[in-house]
């Protein structure tokens, strides 16, 4: 058997935490500890740890006998109302685990943070596109920093290294986490079918006509483990993304013929207000058609997808360093979003 390295997965119910603890399962060198306050909503060898990340306290409680472990994959993350009030928190994710596991995990080779696209500015506004790793920081408050700054510092004199992993909007099935594009497009699809309505694009015209870019969670799952196994990736930001550069308007026409449905023509609607009384409809499209029933708020986060159909700029990063340093995977990003969505049919998600 491979020498085995020992995985701390830090946010394992959350989209990339779940997908990172599922690819490094089907591995032999790899045994894998998962941290997230909620249960797994799927089947893992993995052993995992229910603690509140937030809380110092219990952390050194809980966490105390995590001496064997050797990477860390960091993918917490915690909502508050503005960027001024995320930072704290998302900081106190990173480093209550890491103040009781660092000193006490003496063969710890490398930390892999998660950020996004928010490390360059997009939630501000237009930014320089594609985004490199080298562009210059936007004015803080941002918690991707914090962290960043964190275990740049924390790793001074040590012998293990950091990564940090910027990908886009992240996709891929998880229960319960509903800020995920492909499935608030898949909720959104079915209740307009149901109400007889065509497919129509609920964003803004220029965001519909500009350049995207997405993640499959997958693919990052697999860069995350190359750039904490690859020692030409200690201390290093990457870009990751599916590779190619995508509009709205060419995808859009292919799910609805996905979803058997005319694609409509462009109406732009605040989804917040306009989806937030379809819960009894969502229940009846529940029991019609003998679907899991997951609850209607953990299927759709509206916010987040009135920002994604909102955002009047580009979204482009480049992936130059990552594929000079080694990392060459890709997706077809419209491939991608078919698959998922028949990914949810197929696990009765979605009708």
């Amino acid at each position: 058997m491979p020498d085995q390295k020992v995985a701390l997965v830090i946010g394992a119910t959350g989209i990339v935490g779940g997908n990172t603890i599922r690819h490094l399962d089907a591995k032999d060198d790899w045994q894998v500890v998962g941290l997230s306050r909620r249960r797994p909503y799927y089947e893992s060898t993995a052993t995992f740890i229910s603690v509140d990340l937030g809380d110092a306290a219990e952390c050194r409680t809980k966490l105390a006998g995590l001496d064997r472990v050797t990477h860390v994959f960091f993918a917490g993350y915690t909502e508050r109302p503005s960027w001024a009030e995320q930072d704290a928190p998302n900081l106190a994710l990173l480093v209550n685990p890491m103040e009781v596991i660092e000193p006490i995990a003496t063969g710890l080779e490398h930390v892999c943070s998660l950020q996004g696209t928010k490390a360059y500015g997009s939630h501000l506004g237009a930014f320089k596109s594609p985004a490199k790793e080298s562009d210059p920081r936007h004015m803080p408050p941002n918690f991707y920093y914090s962290q960043q700054d964190y275990l740049i510092e924390k790793s001074k004199g040590k012998n293990w290294s950091w990564s940090c992993m910027r990908p886009h909007a992240v996709c891929g099935h998880a229960v319960g986490i509903p800020m995920n594009l492909v499935s608030c497009i898949a909720v959104y699809a079915t209740i307009s079918k149901e109400l007889g309505l065509p497919l129509r694009f609920p964003g803004s015209p220029i965001t519909y006509r500009s350049m995207y870019m997405a993640t499959e969670a997958g693919l990052l799952a697999r860069a995350m483990e190359w750039a904490a196994t690859t020692p030409s990736c200690a201390d290093q930001a990457f870009n990751v993304v599916n590779g190619d550069y995508v509009r709205f308007e060419h995808m859009w026409p292919k799910f609805a013929e996905f979803f058997g449905m005319e694609p409509g023509p462009l109406q732009r609607i605040d989804l917040p207000l306009m989806m937030a009384d379809k819960a009894p409809l969502w229940d009846e499209i529940v029991r019609k058609y003998d679907l899991v029933p997951n609850a209607y708020e953990d299927m759709a986060h509206w916010p987040f997808a009135q920002y994604i159909f909102n955002n009047e700029w580009d979204m482009m990063s480049d992936v130059t360093k990552c594929r000079e340093f080694g990392f060459l995977d890709f997706v077809d990003t419209e491939q991608m979003f078919l698959n998922q969505f028949a990914e949810l049919r197929a696990n009765r998600i979605i009708p």
